[in-house]
């Protein structure tokens, strides 16, 4: 997925059984910040229990990315 010029990153996270409450979004963007280019590190971070999947498991992004613009109107 290319990012588009005035588009913000944003991470959707689902935090694995037994880690609720050790990872914050402080740690995901320390994480980030070692790990990916300026650019692609995100600005806005969603904790969700899941992410729509295909029947195949495959994530949705066309779903996550439509949930956005109705949030945004």
């Amino acid at each position: 997925m290319s990012i588009r010029k005035g588009e913000t990153v944003k991470a959707f996270v689902v935090i694995k059984e037994g880690y609720a409450g050790e990872v914050g979004q402080e740690e995901l963007h320390a994480f980030t910040r070692e790990r990916l280019a300026t650019y692609k590190v995100p600005k806005l971070w969603e904790f969700r229990e899941e992410l729509p999947k295909t029947a195949v498991g495959k994530i949705l992004r066309r779903r996550l990315r439509n949930e956005e613009e109705e949030k945004q109107g």
